[in-house]
């Protein structure tokens, strides 16, 4: 028996037994501690909306928008998927289907997945069919899309790779299941002949994308405590990559980055957050379980600024926007932060409901995707 929960970051968790998960919810109860309340702030750079779309609400899911070259395809839990250019809508489908996971995509054709397992393949061009395919179990992240593989992550702890060219299945990589495990909406990472993800037991696990094999795993977080509950310690979100680096974040566990190739251990923090991580040329920066954004030394780890006045806003992964930081909140309100010293710097309303996706950059510009289904993208001057 499975009982979603909501936890401090917007995604869900999964139950496998009979025990309650509100201990690990921290906006559970009347008496449970306030999400800050905003102050005033006087911007010291511009930002505005340059534009938005309605696409569909998500419903209980988090749908991630894609972004190639100057394309936006975000889908919506009734089956909608669209494409937009500049504003504009090229076209629009409906998949026949509930969706519960996407988007996708790359130059050739977009990705969307159901609660069911199905998968769905569309052309970029003008939303034709390509193909149906089906998966293990259902698909709550986005699918991973090149021109060699489709990786796509069920809620079985699997990942399967798929024919771009046809959809048939090419191999599949299972972790052994957990008594509980958080609902991770983040997709699989493809880079040269890796696939990376991360998975619960605090595992970010490297395979090939050839076959599937198993080629390195790193111990982002090892599970605590004495309860199912307290030793929860999933990766919930992308790992970010920069050089020969990746690092990964552990709900109820610590940042840590790796050598890319070998999967050695180059530094940790012990930072919770299932919400992700951030890195650029100079800082790696996650959003925490509380609420504050750390920016953190890329070579070691060491604390640089923290801004802790969003206190449980249920942020979203930071995204680096050149000399700014954005990060957005369960009252749809995007935060823009100093990259110098965390500062706030600027604020973008959207449609009031909770944005749970990850932040995407499209060029010099930032797209938000809301819960109720507003997608809008916005100029930072």
């Amino acid at each position: 028996m499975r009982h979603p929960f909501r936890v401090a970051a917007g995604l869900s968790l999964l139950l496998v037994g009979c025990s309650t998960l509100d201990a690990l919810n921290p906006f559970s109860g009347p008496s449970g501690p306030k999400m800050a309340e905003l102050q005033a702030i006087q911007p010291t750079d511009a930002v505005r909306v340059l534009w938005s779309a309605d696409v569909g609400k998500a419903g209980d899911h988090t749908f991630v928008p894609a972004v190639v070259d100057s394309s936006v395809y975000a889908a919506a839990l009734d089956g909608t998927v669209v494409r937009l250019d500049d504003g504009q809508q090229v076209w629009k489908i409906n998949a026949g289907k509930p969706l519960s996971g996407g988007v996708g995509a790359d130059q050739r054709m977009v990705v969307v997945g159901t609660a069911k397992g199905e998968l769905f393949a569309f052309a970029t061009a003008d939303g034709s069919l390509l193909w149906k395919a089906r998966a293990s179990s259902e698909v709550v992240a986005p699918p991973t899309v090149s021109p060699g593989l489709v990786i796509v992550r069920t809620g079985d702890h699997r990942l399967a790779a798929y024919d771009p060219l046809d959809g048939k299945r090419k191999w599949v990589y299972q972790r052994p299941s957990t008594p509980l495990s958080l609902r991770v909406a983040a997709g699989p990472v493809l880079i040269d002949r890796y696939v990376f993800a991360g998975f619960p037991g605090g595992k970010l696990i490297a395979v090939s994308a050839e076959n599937g094999a198993p080629l390195w795993e790193g111990t982002v977080a090892l599970p605590k405590g004495t309860t199912e509950l307290d030793r929860v310690a999933d990766v919930t979100s992308v790992p970010v990559i920069d050089g020969r680096m990746i690092c990964a974040v552990a709900f109820q566990g610590r940042v840590a980055c790796f050598d890319l190739g070998n999967g050695n251990l180059i530094w940790s923090r012990d930072i919770s957050s299932a919400a992700g991580v951030a890195i650029d040329s100079r800082y790696v920066y996650v959003a925490d379980d509380r609420g504050a954004v750390h920016a953190l030394d890329k070579a070691s780890g060491a604390s640089l600024w923290k801004q802790d006045k969003l206190f449980l806003r249920r942020l979203t992964a930071p995204l680096p926007m050149h000399n700014l930081i954005a990060v957005a909140d369960v009252k749809g309100i995007v935060h823009f932060l100093s990259r110098d010293d965390g500062s706030f710097a600027a604020r973008q309303t959207t449609d009031g409901s909770a944005v749970r996706a990850p932040l995407q950059r499209l060029g010099s510009h930032l797209v938000v995707q809301t819960a109720n289904g507003r997608l809008l993208v916005i100029e930072t001057q």
